[in-house]
């Protein structure tokens, strides 16, 4: 049962979209706050334009509600800048509110993995972002062990799905080419194990964390299809679109030269790692707690090449 009452929900892009949706479809109170503060937002949505580094403007947009959700990201270059007022920002607001918050978070904080990534891995990130994230992590966590706040981080691998476009390796660089029928060609090896969510799946358990209080004070890996391979999942992405697959692999040197000159290659290079290596995500302690709904992935791609279909590349 979703909590009843006003769910917040910090961040508008494609995750925050995604939670809106299925609440919406629950009809629950949504409201949506960004720093631009101009989505498009279904009838009864109610959107906010609020700085979220800005406790004071975080908490003001955090005004009764029952649960929050932590989805608000900064650029992809300047996580160490930004990041860290954002989280303090959205602590604020569930400090004064009083409302659960269900931060969404990545893998980035466990580093190289060897096995099934569980919940009760250490932090032995070796990059700068895994190790901002664990940061933030302990951040959130000391937080409510210390009674300031109620809140459960919900971690998943990469995603897919409609709008996620350039917040994930799958989205316009893979998508937008397989359904012109060009090459595809992916960081890492195709043919190792590597766990993907589909991103209505991503929003389900966060919203099924944000309606359990003993959710919280927790870490938490949020349900997914079985592990495929890259080859396996571009396969099926090149088959909803109606192309024979044409694959690659980039070599991980091209990421690091071209890194020495764009910086968001840079910034993907340091993560090569999770591309070279098995990269399964273990939801079982999830499972066992509230059950475990997923997407087919047959579904899930289906779902999404038609999101990208109709929505042609900007150029």
């Amino acid at each position: 049962m979703t909590s009843q009452g006003l769910h917040v929900v910090f961040g508008s892009a494609a995750l925050g979209q995604a939670i809106m949706r299925q609440l919406v479809a629950r009809d629950l109170p949504v409201r949506m706050v960004s720093r631009g503060g101009n989505l498009q937002a279904p009838a009864g949505v109610e959107v906010v334009r609020a700085d979220a580094s800005d406790p004071a403007a975080a908490t003001k947009a955090a005004h009764g509600a029952a649960v929050l959700y932590h989805t608000a990201a900064p650029d992809y270059t300047r996580w160490a800048e930004l990041y860290p007022p954002i989280q303090r920002g959205v602590m604020a607001a569930a400090e004064a509110s009083g409302a659960r918050l269900v931060s969404a978070e990545s893998v980035y904080a466990y580093g190289p993995v060897a096995g099934p990534m569980t919940e009760d891995l250490p932090y032995a990130a070796t990059t700068r972002k895994g190790r901002l994230r664990a940061e933030m992590s302990n951040m959130l966590l000391e937080a409510h062990a210390a009674g300031k706040l109620r809140a459960a981080i919900g971690r998943a691998p990469d995603f897919y799905g409609p709008l996620a476009t350039t917040t994930t390796i799958y989205g316009d660089r893979v998508f937008y080419p397989a359904i012109a029928g060009k090459k595809v060609a992916v960081m890492g090896k195709l043919d190792l194990p590597h766990t993907f969510i589909y991103l209505d799946d991503f929003a389900r358990g966060l919203i099924t964390l944000g309606s359990h209080e003993e959710a919280m004070g927790q870490v938490w890996h949020l349900p997914c299809a079985p592990t495929l391979t890259q080859r396996e999942l571009l396969t099926l992405i090149f088959q909803a679109a109606g192309k024979p697959p044409k694959l690659g692999e980039a070599p991980g040197a091209v990421f690091k030269i071209l890194g020495l000159f764009i910086p968001v290659m840079r910034e993907l290079s340091e993560l090569l790692y999770q591309w070279e290596r098995p990269y399964q995500f273990s939801h079982a302690k999830f499972e066992r707690a509230f059950g475990a709904e997923v997407t087919p992935h047959e579904r899930a791609v289906a779902a999404t090449v038609a999101w990208f279909q109709a929505h042609p590349q900007k150029r």
